[in-house]
C-alpha cells in the first residue's frame, strides 16, 4: 500500500490516472487489481493484489481505506478479461457494500483500457483507449521529480535481493571478521550499545555525503544490529530522506544472510515511513525470510494491511508500544 506524494501526480482524466499507478505503487503492474482510493480531491492511498482476486481478497483492503477516509475508488484490473472482470466485479461489490463509490472500473491490457462504467463509443471505445503510462506528461513531471518505477514488482525485489558472486564472497570473509571483532568486546551490553551507535553515525555520514559503506563497516554494523537495543536505536532515527531509504537498501544486499533480518526491517520501516509501500511489504518479507518470527518486520506488514499511513509513524515508539510485544 502507498500514500502518495499528489503534488507531482496532477491526474485529471482515466489515462493519466493510470500513467500515475506505476509512480503510485513504484513498479508497472500486470496481473493485478489496483484500488486507488480519493478523499476529497486527493489521492489518499493506492493499494494492489495478485490477480486472480475474489471478495475476500478485496475485503483486506477495507481498513486501510477507512484509516484515510476514502469518499470514492477508482479500480484497475491489469491482465486478460478473464482475471480482470471478475475481480473488478469483486472489487465493485465488496467497495458498494461498505459505502465507498467506485468513480471509474477499469481493464487494461496492453497499453490500453476499458471502462467498466462507460457504455458509450463515443468516449469508451469497444477496442479501448490506448495510453502511454510512460510518456504521458504526468509520468514525464513524475519522473523528473525523482520517480523511477520499476518494470515489474519481480524487479524491485530483485532491487533488495541478496548480492551473489565476488561481492557474497566478500562479505562472508568481512563477517567473519566482525564476528571476531564482537567477541573480543568487554562483556555487557553498553559497549555493543556504545559501538553500535558509532557505526550508525558513521554510516550516516557516508550516505548522506552519497558515500557508501566498506565491506567491513557494512559486516560490523549488521552484526551490531542483531542486538536488539543497536537495532532500536536505528530504528528511531529513521527518516524521510532518499539517503536513509538507499542505506539500508545497501546493508540489505550486502548483509550476511543470518542477519539480514535487521537491516531489511530498518528498509522496510524507512519505505513505508517515506510512502512506499510496495518496497516496505517486499523488504518485510525479505526479513520474514531470513527469521520468519522477527517482530520489527511483522509489526511493519501489521501496519500496512490496517493502512497506518505515514504520518501516524512521526509518533511510531507509541503507536508500536500499543500494538506488538515483539522484539
Amino acid at each position: 500500500m502507498t500514500s502518495p506524494d499528489n503534488s507531482i501526480l496532477p491526474v485529471r482524466s482515466a489515462a493519466e490516472m493510470l500513467a500515475a499507478v506505476p509512480h503510485l505503487v513504484g513498479f508497472h503492474p500486470t496481473n493485478s487489481i489496483v484500488l486507488i482510493a480519493i478523499a476529497g480531491t486527493k489521492v489518499a492511498l493506492v493499494t494492489r493484489g495478485d490477480l486472480p482476486a475474489g471478495l475476500d481478497d478485496i475485503a483486506q483492503a477495507l481498513p486501510a481505506l477507512d484509516q484515510v477516509n476514502a469518499t470514492h475508488v477508482v479500480v484497475a484490473a491489469y491482465g486478460p478479461e478473464d482475471l480482470a472482470t471478475p475481480a473488478v466485479d469483486a472489487a465493485r461489490a465488496v467497495l458498494t457494500v461498505a459505502g465507498l463509490q467506485v468513480y471509474d472500473a477499469l481493464r487494461v491490457t496492453d497499453g490500453r483500457y476499458w471502462s467498466y462504467l462507460c457504455d458509450n463509443p463515443t468516449c469508451c471505445s469497444p477496442e479501448g483507449t490506448p495510453y502511454d503510462a510512460v510518456a504521458s506528461p504526468l509520468s514525464v513531471r513524475a519522473v523528473v521529480s525523482g520517480s523511477s518505477p520499476f518494470v515489474d514488482r519481480a524487479s524491485l525485489a530483485a532491487s533488495i535481493a541478496s548480492a551473489g558472486g565476488a561481492v557474497r564472497a566478500a562479505m562472508t570473509k568481512a563477517t567473519d571478521r566482525a564476528r571476531r571483532r564482537l567477541a573480543d568486546l568487554p562483556a555487557g551490553l553498553s559497549a555493543v550499545e556504545a559501538e553500535g551507535q558509532a557505526a550508525l553515525t558513521e554510516a550516516a555520514n557516508r550516505y548522506r555525503s552519497g558515500q557508501r559503506c566498506t565491506d567491513d563497516e557494512v559486516a560490523w554494523l549488521t552484526t551490531l544490529l542483531s542486538t536488539i537495543a543497536v537495532r532500536d536505536h536505528a530504528w528511531l532515527t529513521a527518516s524521510r530522506e532518499e539517503w536513509h531509504l538507499e542505506l539500508w537498501r545497501d546493508l540489505t544486499r550486502r548483509a550476511d544472510p543470518d542477519l539480514v533480518a535487521a537491516p531489511a526491517s530498518l528498509l522496510a520501516f524507512t519505505a513505508w515511513l517515506q510512502g512506499n509501500g510496495a518496497l516496505a511489504d517486499i523488504a518485510a518479507h525479505r526479513a520474514l525470510t531470513a527469521d520468519p518470527s522477527y517482530g520489527m518486520a511483522l509489526l511493519v506488514l501489521d501496519g500496512l494491511r490496517a493502512g497506518i499511513p505515514p504520518s501516524v509513524l512521526e509518533d511510531w515508539q507509541t503507536w508500536a508500544d500499543q500494538h506488538t510485544d515483539h522484539p
